[in-house]
């Protein structure tokens, strides 16, 4: 008779959670909320940056909400799509709430982000999205507005005058960084009234000593380049990158603004870097994702980009405190 009753009692509290989901009625609040962040490395001082900003959102939000939210940091050490996918499938076996990734190659992410949907998980997207997955929100860079950022800054930096520019670009095959260039090259477009032209786009491989090698033998081979615009600031993290550019007067412009960077500011070799929210990767994704649980409140809009910011010789130090903010620096 008691296993009756109770069986009858928990079909009863089913059958009305099953109505008020039906009604649109408001379902109780979770009592904890978990949230696996997945950035694509440890070893890049950027997603420490944005490691320190998911924890911040976790003990503000928890704040906010009367709820324990926690903060699950899963990051291979190095760049691994396999890895980020193994993490997935971990982190929802394990039962949480929702994910924040960014993704190393969002075609291979595309079917773990997939799984963790159907699966009931909440999944949005920082920095490197995976567009065709099903993940209900990105937060980021505008990849080609940063692009036309960099031209509009180099030619602000070569006093509007004209003359030939180069473009540093990186691995060809990567999607962002193509954006960038198109932006630069539609900035450039508009420009060509004031004498600007294109000398060519010089892609290598994504490593410091690769990237300033290849800036110092474009340089050499065509004295005449007057200005770099760089979409990624892979030869600003290695020291003396612009030896034999620098000194020579050609202006310097590159997306991204890393500590390491923000000394060739300090030294006057880079006229302006344009910085990217590396925080907010993790604060804001892991605001949308408990707002999501939570409110059952979806972002404004699908795709969220972050005002860009232009450092300079200017606004240098006020930067410089902000990453000591981002890395836990005392």
């Amino acid at each position: 008779m008691k296993k009756t009753v109770v069986l009858l009692a928990s079909l009863a509290l089913g059958t009305m959670a099953a109505f008020a989901a039906a009604c649109g009625l408001e379902q109780p609040t979770p009592r904890k909320v978990v949230v696996g962040v997945i950035a694509k490395s440890q070893s890049n001082p950027v997603f420490q940056a944005a490691r320190t900003g998911a924890l911040d959102a976790a003990r503000d939000l928890s704040k906010k909400y009367g709820i324990e939210i926690v903060a699950n940091w899963q990051t291979p050490a190095n760049e691994d799509a396999q890895k980020q996918a193994q993490f997935i499938e971990q982190l929802v076996s394990q039962g949480v709430d929702g994910i924040s990734i960014s993704c190393t190659d969002g075609e291979v992410l595309k079917m773990p982000i997939d799984a963790a949907v159907a699966k009931g998980v909440q999944v949005c997207t920082f920095d490197s999205d995976s567009p065709k997955s099903k993940r209900f929100a990105y937060y980021g860079i505008d990849d080609e507005a940063a692009g036309r950022a960099v031209m509009r800054e180099l030619a602000k930096a070569m006093g509007n005058k004209g003359g030939p520019i180069a473009i540093l670009a990186g691995n060809q095959t990567a999607p962002n960084l193509q954006a960038r260039v198109r932006g630069v090259k539609a900035e450039l477009e508009a420009l060509k009234g004031n004498g600007f032209t294109l000398k060519d786009v010089y892609y290598h491989a994504e490593t410091a000593a690769e990237a300033a090698a290849k800036v110092q033998q474009v340089q050499t081979s065509n004295p005449d380049i007057g200005g770099w615009a760089m979409v990624g600031g892979w030869p600003l993290f290695t020291q003396n990158a612009l030896n034999g550019v620098a000194d020579k007067g050609v202006k310097v412009v590159s997306v991204d603004h890393l500590p390491q960077q923000l000394d060739y500011v300090r030294k006057g070799e880079v006229q302006a870097l344009i910085g990217q929210d590396c925080y907010g990767w993790g604060y804001e994704s892991v605001r949308m994702v408990v707002e999501k649980i939570v409110d059952k409140k979806d972002p404004p809009k699908v795709i969220n980009n972050f005002d860009l910011k232009v450092v300079t010789k200017e606004n240098v130090g006020e930067v410089a405190g902000l990453w000591d903010k981002w890395l836990n620096k005392k």
